[in-house]
């Protein structure tokens, strides 16, 4: 069981007053420590309501956000992360931009050892969008190189 003290940084978490943000908040990240820094395991999210604006005609785009990380010592928090992609929902920008945004705030949140995005975009005008963005540390940019790789080699 965690500790008070453990859980000093997660607010969020149990909240009933909960705020939905109407604007971008990468403020809104919470950590907690990583308990197990001392061994390599990977953290999988899956968001499949993911939404954001057009930067163009302000219409609603819609997709479904992997995050995948190897963590270092700290973590993300999962309702703060629910809620720091929620506020996306008005921010206007193209898909590759809002899956490289949310890769470096992630990374700069938590400095984990490895960290990918994916977005799967829902078609608009017949044409799917399905970006990906990934960074490793010095020991993990091999498996960053091979993540690339295999993306295209997906094609």
């Amino acid at each position: 069981m965690r500790t008070d003290k453990e859980l000093e940084g997660v607010t969020l978490l149990g909240n009933q007053g909960t705020a939905y943000p109407t604007d971008y908040a990468p403020s809104l990240l919470e950590t907690f420590e990583n308990k197990h820094p001392d061994r390599e395991y990977v953290v999988t999210f899956d968001c499949p309501e993911f939404t954001t604006l057009c930067p163009k005609t302000g219409q609603p785009d819609f997709g479904h956000i992997y995050i995948k990380y190897i963590p270092r010592h700290r973590m993300v928090e999962s309702k703060s992360l629910k809620l720091y992609l929620f506020s996306f929902r008005n921010h206007g920008d193209f898909h590759e931009d809002c899956v490289n945004i949310i890769l470096n705030d992630l990374w700069k949140l938590m400095e984990p050892r490895y960290l990918e995005v994916k977005g799967r975009f829902m078609p608009r005008g017949g044409i799917s969008i399905h970006p990906f963005a990934c960074r490793g540390d010095e020991e993990h940019k091999e498996m960053e190189h091979n993540r690339i790789i295999a993306e295209l080699a997906a094609l």
